[in-house]
């Protein structure tokens, strides 16, 4: 089975830093797209950040200059580097990866797979 095993959040203050990582287990398959979305209380989530297997990477602009996304697409795996964090960006952050799975023998190219969250919250 699939899972996505999350670490990094917590509580910083305004002007700090986190790193978050990501990691795949249950999966020979390496992922086509990684990465990380966000959403805040009473809030829709949104794409923070995410990563191709080409090593394309694609950001939110509220994140662009601050945070940075790594992934190793052989190990599948992902960090998301958070810097000069704001009040604004505390949320649950979720892991997702797009990845070719096998489900009940039926083949997905391209299957969604979430993680549990994690919380970031940003004081001020």
């Amino acid at each position: 089975q699939v899972q996505l095993v999350e670490s990094g959040g917590g509580s910083v203050q305004a002007g700090g830093s986190l790193t978050l990582s990501c990691a795949i287990s249950g999966s020979t398959f390496r992922f086509n797209v990684m990465g990380w979305y966000r959403q805040a209380p009473g809030k829709q989530r949104d794409m923070v950040a995410k990563i191709t297997n080409e090593g394309d990477t694609h950001y939110a602009d509220s994140v662009k200059g601050r945070f940075t996304i790594s992934g190793d697409n052989f190990n599948n795996t992902v960090h998301l580097q958070m810097i000069r964090l704001k009040p604004e960006d505390t949320a649950v952050y979720y892991c997702k990866a797009d990845l070719p799975t096998l489900i009940e023998e039926t083949f997905y190219p391209d299957y969604d797979h979430w993680g549990q969250g994690t919380q970031v919250t940003v004081s001020s």
